[in-house]
């Protein structure tokens, strides 16, 4: 319990930059209780006026939590969120953030992972190449990925990228924890193409075999492998689930492949896609969900610029 602590206090300080007195909160399930626990007592030891809200397991990643948490996290200038499913791109820490709460969400943590892999990042350097590719993508005007012969083509003209770079110190700054990415929401209805996902899904875990997505005016429209029905059913019919909402690059050299997308998405060279929600980063689309799927070694352009070949970068 002592390496959990040491971690909890390791990640308050350096990633949060907490002032003395500052309200401090932490929003926990019971799955990931123990983790919330320990950042709650790190927090009383560091000073903060620290609070643990227990709150009921949300269904999956991107649905709201209950208004009584929602109301607690706009209360508060420091929020961490160790949940089985993931609050990043919920209103409730939009929301939050628009009135000054700096705010780390951990979903899916494990033991294992406050311990070893991407926590263990060296995050300044981790924050000078995730800030590097974020300009990069803030600065393009359309993305091309490919994978064994799949290219899919978006535009990211007129966007911002967002740099998870760990560091939130800032009023209103938010992110992951671990972290290591760099994302944007692509314009809607841009997406064409198909694009083959390899590695892990969002809430399901590592594939069984390769996942193929053909994308038809920014939208999922068919799914092709062992995990397309259980896609489809966690997707739904509706069309904004469907959206295809972010397009992030993975620059923690420290991550490994585990199954739990909090670490899967930041490996070093890996590209995501989610469908559903990207209305809190810049897009327009709120669904209720947001699903990311892992390309392991993808070649990656950004304009007519190169940023990975194989899954290594070439800037």
């Amino acid at each position: 319990m002592g390496n959990l602590e040491a971690t909890a206090r390791k990640v308050i300080q350096q990633c949060l930059a907490p002032k003395e007195r500052e309200v401090f909160l932490v929003v926990t399930d019971p799955p990931t209780r123990i983790i919330g626990e320990t950042l709650y007592k790190a927090a009383v030891s560091l000073g903060l006026q620290a609070h643990l809200l227990v709150m009921p397991e949300t269904e999956k990643s991107g649905a709201e939590p209950t208004a009584l948490v929602a109301e607690a996290m706009k209360s508060s200038q420091i929020v961490i969120c160790p949940t089985k499913h993931s609050l990043t791109h919920t209103s409730a820490r939009k929301e939050a953030c628009a009135r000054g709460a700096r705010i780390a969400t951990m979903p899916g943590i494990t033991e294992d992972m406050f311990l070893e892999g991407a926590i263990t990042a060296d995050y300044k350097k981790l924050a000078e190449l995730t800030d590097r590719i974020t300009e990069i993508l803030s600065a393009g005007s359309k993305a091309r990925i490919e994978k064994e012969g799949r290219v899919l083509e978006l535009s990211i003209e007129g966007r911002r990228g967002v740099s998870s770079n760990g560091l939130y110190h800032t009023p209103g700054s938010f992110g992951n924890l671990p972290t290591g990415e760099a994302y944007i929401a692509p314009v809607e209805g841009s997406a064409e193409g198909i694009i083959l996902i390899d590695g892990s899904l969002a809430e399901y875990g590592k594939l069984r075999g390769p996942l193929e997505v053909v994308v038809h005016k920014g939208l999922a429209v068919e799914f092709r492998g062992p995990e397309a029905d259980w896609i489809q059913g966690i997707l739904g019919e509706r069309e904004e689930a469907r959206n295809v909402g972010e397009l992030g690059i993975g620059t923690n050299d420290k991550a490994r492949l585990t199954g739990i997308i909090l670490e899967d998405e930041k490996v070093y060279g890996t590209v995501h896609i989610a469908f559903g929600t990207n209305s809190g980063f810049g897009g327009k689309v709120s669904a209720g969900v947001h699903i990311d799927g892992i390309i392991l070694k993808p070649n990656l352009w950004v304009d007519d610029r190169r940023i990975l070949k194989d899954g290594e970068f070439v800037l």
